[in-house]
Parts: C-alpha cells; structure tokens; sequence
C-alpha cells in the first residue's frame, strides 16, 4: 500500500544523500522514479538533488503555485513510476503536502519527502508541519551538535559569525550560514537565558 512518508532533520544530516541511495535502490531493481526539488534552492545547479559527499541527480522542480497532484499524475501518465522523491519538501505549501497526500490514495504512488523540521527560529516550516499532520511515517535522519549529543536545531549565522535571531524564514544556505545544534547549544548561541533562580546545569 502507498504511503505519505517524511524524513526530517537539521542541516547537514545526509537527507538528500538517503534520498539519492533510496532512488538508486528503486532504479537497481529495475522500478522507474520521479525526483524532484525546490526551484528556489539551486545551490547544486537548477533541477539538481546534490549530496554534500559529491553524489548527485538531476531532477524535475516545484514551485508555491504548482498542483502536486497534477504533476504526478502527468509522470505517471508518461509512463510506470514506483516512487516520488520530492527534497527540500520544507519548501512545500501546505497545499501542496495535502495534494501529495491525495497523489497516494488516489494514484496509489508512495511518496518521499527529505527536508527541514525547524528553522533558525525554533519554528516549524509551514510544509513540515502539514507533513508532520498528514505523513503516514516519520522517520528523523540524525546529525549531532559539536558536543556529541543529537541535534534537533540549526542557527543562521550572520556576516560576524553571530547566530542571528531575526529575518526571513528562507535564506539559501550551506555550511557557511547554518550549523545544527542541540538544543542546549542552540540556546546558548541565540542568548535564551536560563531562567531566573535555576541550577547550573555543570
């Protein structure tokens, strides 16, 4: 049965890299796919998942104003497809995740989406949170902060190297404008203080 799945994580934990080893394991056992990516993200080029360890795939492109359920269904109606793979699918609208979810039940295709579960904020990306709502499975692809312990966040960091706490949710970056972090470290790098009266925590 197909299913609606979504892979979370910070920065820099190997989610497109596990979206190009899913695809490929698809296509070595002879079943079609349907890759496609944020338009607005073209770091690795225009119409290209990139890994940061040098693998890459060209691929088809979404924009807010698309119909997901449209675009699918013109690709399978091109010919057999056994898995989407959408990346960045925080840039998803929450149309766009409902529309994924009707390409499922309706076209009976599983569905991959890999993107961001938080921004630099703390906040959840509008598409993460529909995908959060409506995926049949949530898997966390795991990175660690610099201390060793998992990294659930991620800071923007400005032209000083400070973290920065305000600004648009979007900026196209890499290693040079985000780092994952634990929560502790994250806090620490924002200036969230503890509260008034609290422990230290050593």
């Amino acid at each position: 049965m197909a299913k609606l799945y979504f892979h979370y994580s910070t920065m820099n934990a190997g989610k497109s890299t596990a979206l190009l080893q899913a695809a490929h394991n698809y296509r070595e056992r002879g079943m079609d796919t349907y890759l496609v990516t944020a338009r607005l993200d073209d770091r690795a080029g225009a119409g290209r998942i990139a890994s940061r360890i040098g693998i890459g795939e060209p691929a088809d492109t979404f924009h807010p104003a698309e119909n997901l359920f449209a675009k699918i269904a013109a690709r399978l109606a091109a010919g057999p497809c056994a898995c989407v793979f959408i990346d960045e699918a925080q840039f998803l609208t929450r149309d766009q995740v409902w529309q994924l979810a009707q390409a499922v039940d309706d076209l009976g295709v599983p569905v991959m989406c890999y993107g961001l579960r938080v921004d630099f904020r703390g906040e959840l990306f509008p598409g993460s949170a529909a995908l959060l709502a409506w995926a049949d499975e949530m898997r966390e692809v795991r990175t660690i902060c610099h201390c060793g312990k998992k990294a659930t966040m991620v800071v923007r960091l400005g032209s000083d190297g400070t973290a920065l706490r305000e600004g648009a949710q979007v900026v196209i970056g890499g290693n040079e404008t985000y780092v994952s972090l634990c929560r502790r470290h994250w806090r620490q790098a924002v200036g969230d203080q503890a509260p008034a009266g609290a422990p230290s925590a050593g």
